[in-house]
């Protein structure tokens, strides 16, 4: 089990978008419009405040194309990598948001 301890994680999502630019909308919009009914809201510095799970903010979030529909959802902060309990958090959020036909958690290419 203490192999997995520092070993970085991703999500593999899929979905009907054909652009990154599509699929970053479909992450980050669901939590943009509850903070925006929480706090009545919303400036792009907020990105580092919206808890899509404990520990992982959106902004921390980046979204990268690897095939056709098919895009992987990783920590782009260095010094905060998903753990494999945080990318389970992000997909458990992903899921409860319905914004991708496939959520998976995967250890991250090294």
């Amino acid at each position: 089990m203490s192999e997995n301890k520092g070993r970085e994680y991703c999500l593999i999502v899929e979905g009907a978008y054909l652009t990154e630019g599509e699929a970053e909308h479909a992450l980050r919009d669901p939590f943009i419009e509850d903070w925006v009914e929480q706090t009545g809201h919303f400036k792009i510095h907020n990105m580092d405040d919206i808890q899509v799970t404990p520990g992982v903010t959106l902004g921390s979030l980046g979204v990268v194309e690897i095939d056709e529909r098919v895009f992987e959802i990783a920590s782009v902060d260095p010094e905060h990598p998903l753990t494999e309990h945080k990318a389970k958090g992000v997909a458990e959020a992903l899921r409860r948001q319905d914004m991708f036909d496939e959520v998976n958690v995967e250890a991250k290419e090294e």
